[in-house]
């Protein structure tokens, strides 16, 4: 049988969800000299005296149609604006959108899409509408993506935390989600001093710098840097969006927070933690849930992060004009609550904490090796807290040998780790660096990839898929067999990447489906998910 685990090469712009993670011999986010930083240009690491024109339209209505902010105006947000009835945003190249209303934010809702594709040259920035030298974390909401993908618990819905719910708010596919949903594309967009608490503080009524509800893999996240957070920088409930090259600077809380069963491939990251923030719940680099209860739901958050430099609070604040440490800064990464993350070939450095694996359900999974976290570095952590160690409850899991069997690599100092991560000469304590390894860095080697798609896509049931008869004149069915007994949902989506038709059957009914009486003569790809086995295959009807 034949098995396809990506599209053809002619789908690849429409389907880029299905891209795999590209391999480096390095570990981090970077590439060594003389290639350029990814970051070069289009990223702003002093947003807090950065001009920007005053806007010239408000907007203060919600989106209903399909709807272009144009390049050479400057746009300002009026309050909560929602892109809504399946409308489709535009926004092109150089456009700034701004902010001063409290908890102002642009929602796009589930059916909508955020055309948002500026360039390096060019790109589009969200960001507070006061002036320079008076912006804060939490000028103004932020960017909001909700979309039809899969949600592990509350029947596979909820709602954007402390707005009252209603339809307009709602992500997330229910019984019958749509993890290549289209929510849009975000290509070179920066977002600044966003983040709004609606409630209590620690009261989970925050929405972050860009905020992900169950988002589909027909989505583009691409080049986005979100700057002074006021609560998480990302964060993903939910969902299947593959993103690359993003960057979290300076925010209060967490940089990558993942829950809910957020299963895509991110890749190429960059974040930045200020010593003197920190947010009362603990501010973490990476934190990971499965859900709220550790509860095993619909679906795990089972992610892929790959090639992250991560530069932690601890040895800046030594630095003059650093700032105290906060002391609610803590861990490199936090992986709790029965989440099965995979982190791969990244370097975390100068955290108070390095790797921590919490509680019982996750060090069951780490012990089954579905929570993986491998041939990363550790450096710059505390002596008595060299790389991990395991918080509540008591257990005899040896986090260490684990640590150590994974490939991983740990040393007491950063330095000579990156090129120049920190200035300690001349007070530029953000500006001007270097991030990429330095001469004779460990970094410069390490990276490992073994099944690592594999794991992603693909549990360790076997099965076998082919589309007879195929091309097809008329009708055709599946020939699917598995060793799982699960639910099985088929969807076919045209060669623009619409969908055509989409049907949830159980596994023993599956091969007496026939599909396919209605289509159109053309090319077809059909996308087969049952758990964790996604399938996709092509196929032509004359």
């Amino acid at each position: 049988m034949k098995k396809n685990y990506l599209f053809s090469m002619l789908l690849l712009v429409t389907f880029t969800g299905f891209s795999q993670i590209i391999t480096t011999t390095y570990r981090g986010a970077f590439a060594p000299a003389p290639a350029a930083m990814w970051t070069d240009i289009w990223t702003e690491y002093d947003p807090q005296n950065k001009v920007y024109p005053t806007p010239t339209v408000t907007i203060s209505t919600d989106i209903t149609t399909n709807t272009t902010w144009t390049a050479g105006n400057t746009y300002s947000l009026g309050g909560q604006i929602y892109v809504k009835n399946n409308a489709t945003l535009t926004i092109e190249p150089g456009v700034i959108i701004r902010s001063t209303a409290p908890g102002a934010g642009l929602f796009i809702t589930k059916g909508a899409k955020l055309m948002a594709e500026g360039t390096a040259a060019s790109p589009i920035v969200f960001t507070s509408g006061y002036s320079e030298g008076n912006r804060s974390r939490g000028d103004w909401g932020g960017v909001i993506l909700m979309g039809k993908g899969s949600y592990n618990i509350n029947g596979g819905v909820n709602n954007i935390e402390g707005i009252a719910p209603t339809t307009d708010t709602q992500y997330g596919g229910g019984a019958t989600p749509d993890d290549n949903d289209n929510s849009g594309s975000l290509k070179y967009v920066r977002i600044e001093f966003a983040g709004y608490t609606y409630g209590a503080a620690g009261s989970n009524t925050e929405i972050n710098g860009l905020t992900m509800g169950a988002v589909g893999k027909g989505t583009t996240i691409d080049y986005v840097q979100v700057s002074y957070a006021n609560d998480d920088s990302f964060e993903w409930f939910g969902g299947a969006v593959n993103c690359s090259h993003l960057v979290a600077y300076r925010g209060l809380d967490d940089d990558f927070d993942t829950d809910n069963g957020f299963s895509g491939s991110v890749q190429f990251c960059l974040a930045i933690k200020e010593p003197a923030i920190a947010d009362s719940s603990d501010s973490n680099c990476f934190e990971s849930d499965n859900n709220s209860t550790s509860t095993a739901g619909t679906s795990f958050t089972r992610a892929i992060f790959s090639n992250c430099t991560l530069i932690g609070p601890s040895y800046r604040a030594t630095l003059p004009g650093g700032g105290a440490l906060a002391i609610r800064h803590r861990r490199g990464a936090h992986l709790r609550r029965n989440t099965q993350l995979q982190v791969y070939n990244s370097i975390f450095m100068d955290f108070v904490d390095g790797l921590v694996v919490d509680g019982t359900t996750t060090i069951t999974n780490a012990t089954n090796n579905t929570l993986k976290f491998k041939s990363n570095i550790i450096a710059g952590t505390a002596a008595a807290k060299v790389a991990v160690k395991v918080e509540s409850p008591a257990t005899t899991f040896d986090v260490a040998t684990w640590f150590t069997n994974n490939n991983n690599t740990s040393q007491t100092a950063s330095a000579g780790l990156l090129t120049l991560p920190y200035n300690t000469t001349d007070g530029s304590l953000y500006t001007g660096l270097d991030y990429r390894p330095a001469v004779g860095s460990i970094a410069l080697s390490g990276a490992d990839f073994t099944n690592l798609g594999t794991d992603k896509f693909v549990s360790n049931a076997e099965f076998s898929l082919e589309v007879y008869p195929n091309p097809v004149v008329n009708s055709f069915k599946l020939n699917y067999s598995s060793s799982s007994n699960e639910d099985v949902k088929v969807a076919t989506y045209d060669i623009t990447g619409k969908l055509v038709e989409s049907i949830n059957v159980k596994y023993a009914d599956i091969n007496d489906q026939e599909m396919g009486n209605n289509y159109n003569a053309g090319v077809y790809i059909l996308v087969l998910k049952q758990g964790d086995i996604n399938k996709s295959v092509k196929v032509i009807k004359k």
